[in-house]
C-alpha cells in the first residue's frame, strides 16, 4: 500500500474542481475511493476541510451529487472531503450496505469480530490514514478540519469529534444515530461488528461519549438539524438523548426540529447553507452571513 491516490475523474465546478480519487488503504487492505471538492481558493494555498460521513446505503458520490454544497464552499473557500462508506471487494458473505442483506455498512468504527474485523476499519482508516493523506497530497490544511454528516454518517461525525479530541475544530450533523446502543440500527451494527459484549459498544455510542467528557469539547457549539417526519425519529435516532447529555456537561448544542422535513436529501440540502456557515465560522472566524436560519 502506497501513499499515491489515482485520480478517476475531475469536474469543474463553481470556480474550483470536484475530483473522484481512488487509492490503495494500507488500513482497509482494500481500494478505497473518496470524493474531494477544491474550491478556487486552494489553488493559491492550503484552505480548510470539512469531512463529510454519509449514511447507509451512500457511497463517495452521494454527498457531492444530492447535497447541493460546492457553490456556498467555492464562496467560503472551503473544501469538501468524501469518503466511501465502507470497504467493498472482500467478498465476505452478508457484504451489504443495505441492513436487509447484512451488517455491511462500516458504521465508522473498527470491527473486532470476525469476519469483519481484517478489512471493516473505517475509524482507524479515517483518522489515521486518510486524513494525513489528504494533507499531504492535497492543498488543505489539516490544522482546519471540521467534521459533518447524515444518519449513520451523523453517528461517525459525533462518535469520531468525541473519541479524537482536538483532531476535528468543528462539528455537526443531520438526523444522526444519536444513541446506538439504543436502537435496533445500532444493536445490529454492533453485534456484527463489535460481538455480544455490550461494554465495547458504548465505547461508539456519542450519547455516552458525550456524558463522560470532562468539559464540553465543543465551546464553539454542536449544530444538528432533525426533522420531526422522519420515519426513523422515534425508533433508531433519539436526538433528545444526546441532547440531555450535552445540558448535564454545558455543551452548547443548537437541535433543530423541522415540521414536515423526512430523512433524505432534500432535507440535508434545505439546510446545508447553515451546516457549512457554522463549520466556516469556526475554521475561517468571521464569514459575513448568518449561522442559523429556519425556512
Amino acid at each position: 500500500m502506497t501513499d499515491s491516490i489515482k485520480t478517476l475523474s475531475a469536474h469543474r465546478s463553481f470556480g474550483g474542481v470536484q475530483h473522484f480519487h481512488e487509492h490503495a488503504s494500507r488500513e482497509i487492505g482494500l481500494p478505497m475511493r473518496f470524493a474531494a471538492y477544491l474550491p478556487p481558493q486552494a489553488e493559491h494555498g492550503k484552505v480548510p476541510a470539512l469531512l463529510y460521513l454519509a449514511g447507509l446505503t451512500c457511497n463517495e458520490e452521494t454527498f457531492m451529487v444530492k447535497a447541493g454544497a460546492q457553490r456556498l464552499a467555492a464562496e467560503l473557500g472551503i473544501a469538501l472531503i468524501a469518503p466511501d462508506t465502507s470497504p467493498r471487494g472482500a467478498h465476505i458473505d452478508g457484504e451489504s450496505t443495505s441492513w436487509d442483506f447484512g451488517v455491511g455498512a462500516g458504521f465508522y468504527l473498527d470491527a473486532t469480530a470476525a469476519p469483519w474485523a481484517p478489512n471493516w476499519r473505517m475509524e482507524s482508516y479515517l483518522v489515521d490514514e486518510l486524513l494525513p493523506l489528504l494533507a499531504k497530497t492535497l492543498p488543505i490544511d489539516g490544522d482546519r478540519i471540521g467534521v459533518f454528516g447524515h444518519s449513520m454518517g451523523g453517528h461517525g461525525a459525533l462518535t469520531l469529534a468525541l473519541r479524537h479530541p482536538g483532531l476535528f475544530k468543528s462539528l455537526s450533523a443531520f438526523a444522526p444515530i444519536c444513541a446506538p446502543t439504543q436502537c435496533p440500527w445500532g444493536h445490529k451494527a454492533f453485534t456484527g461488528y463489535l460481538g455480544a459484549d455490550t461494554t465495547r459498544w458504548i465505547e461508539h455510542d456519542a450519547t455516552v461519549l458525550m456524558q463522560h467528557q470532562p468539559v464540553a469539547p465543543y465551546p464553539a457549539g454542536i449544530l444538528i438539524d432533525q426533522g420531526l417526519a422522519d420515519k426513523f425519529l422515534a425508533e433508531q435516532l433519539h436526538p433528545h438523548l444526546l441532547e440531555d447529555a450535552c445540558r448535564a456537561i454545558g455543551q452548547p448544542l443548537t437541535l433543530r426540529r423541522h415540521e414536515g422535513y423526512d430523512h433524505g436529501y432534500y432535507f440535508v440540502q434545505s439546510f446545508m447553507a447553515d451546516h457549512l456557515a457554522h463549520h466556516a465560522q469556526i475554521l475561517n472566524g468571521a464569514i459575513g452571513r448568518p449561522a442559523a436560519r429556519q425556512p
